[in-house]
């Protein structure tokens, strides 16, 4: 697909064959959305053995965990409480908000520019889905920094892709690195008091669905990657080296970018792996959050059934890092 500028997203206009969600027009109450909350968070086949990757199982049992376990309600129910002076201040004050409106914005379109290159029907509509889903969030995340007076810089155009694989990975492994420490930082939030738990029970639905979304790119990679020929094989594991290398070096520093202005913007692209300070009224150690986004990470995945395949390789890094690190000394 040639360089294009999205003013306006729409998946239906993109992927013909996609029908968005039918929502709900009334206000649901607390035992349906309560329901919904459960079904999104535990799925099992009935199907019997091994999902072997790339095989017809696997694809049609993927994409059914997907499209099964979404949920109609929540985040689209959304009571934005109101806030203290102080907790405000906290929350306009951090440095993500930019950069998570922006991430949103850029992943719907990535999401929906490669399923548009997809000839399967239901992994097709899956990533659709998965696009539909990442504008809701963006909804929201502008939802919010409405409610609560947050300044953001105004958003550039966002460019179609002109490698959609290439954007696509981009934004899968991104994902799977950011919601691994993004789950962890969650949790020291609701510890740590200093957000209301209105707040914190707005944002949990997102959470989880982030925690889908990575489940479905795992499953998509290996699906994907059972498929190809020995030469497209190595052409597409080449591609994953330069996509982890590309994120590595994305992580080192302050990211920049232009806003519609043709202003330099600089945005912390590292956050979730640096900012438990930002989230928590007590000093967190490195060894402590890390065991706090596996326990984390486990817990949310526990619910799906075993045979679907799970983003490994944060978690793998982790644990070979936590062996090198010592317990902090009690005082």
């Amino acid at each position: 697909m040639s360089e294009q500028t999205l003013d306006t997203f729409d998946v239906e206009q993109m992927i013909p064959d996609f029908t968005a969600p039918a929502l709900a027009q009334c206000t649901p109450d607390r035992q349906m959305v309560d329901a919904a909350e459960i079904n999104t968070r535990h799925w099992t086949s009935h199907v019997a053995g091994p999902f072997e990757a790339g095989s017809e199982i696997h694809l049609r049992e993927t994409c059914r965990m997907f499209r099964e376990t979404f949920n109609p309600y929540r985040p689209s129910v959304l009571d934005w409480p109101k806030l203290e002076p102080d907790v405000l201040e906290r929350i306009v004050s951090l440095p993500i908000w930019d950069i998570a409106v922006q991430t949103e914005g850029k992943a719907r379109l990535r999401m929906a520019a490669y399923a548009a290159t997809i000839d399967e029907a239901e992994m097709r509509s899956a990533l659709a889905l998965n696009a539909w889903e990442e504008n809701r969030h963006k909804e929201v995340l502008s939802r919010m920094v409405a409610a609560y007076g947050i300044t953001l810089a105004s958003e550039a155009p966002y460019v179609f892709p002109r490698d959609a694989e290439w954007a696509y990975l981009v934004t899968g492994y991104s994902e799977c690195i950011d919601s691994f420490f993004a789950f962890g930082l969650f949790k020291v939030a609701h510890r740590s008091g200093l957000f209301p738990p209105e707040l914190i029970d707005t944002f949990e639905p997102v959470m989880q669905e982030e925690c889908r979304h990575i489940l479905l790119f795992a499953n998509w990679v290996a699906w994907h990657r059972a498929r190809l020929s020995w030469w497209q094989r190595i052409r597409f594991e080449l591609k994953v080296v330069a996509v982890w290398v590309f994120l590595g070096w994305e992580r080192i520093g302050l990211a920049r970018t232009i806003d519609a202005e043709g202003n330099e913007q600089k945005q912390d692209n590292n956050f979730t792996v640096n900012g438990a300070q930002a989230v928590s009224g007590a000093e967190i150690d490195v060894r402590e959050l890390m065991m706090l986004c596996l326990e984390e990470n486990d817990e949310r995945f526990s619910g799906y059934d075993e045979r679907l395949l799970r983003p490994d390789t944060m978690p793998k890094l982790v644990r070979f890092a936590l062996r090198f690190m010592r317990e902090k000394k009690v005082k």
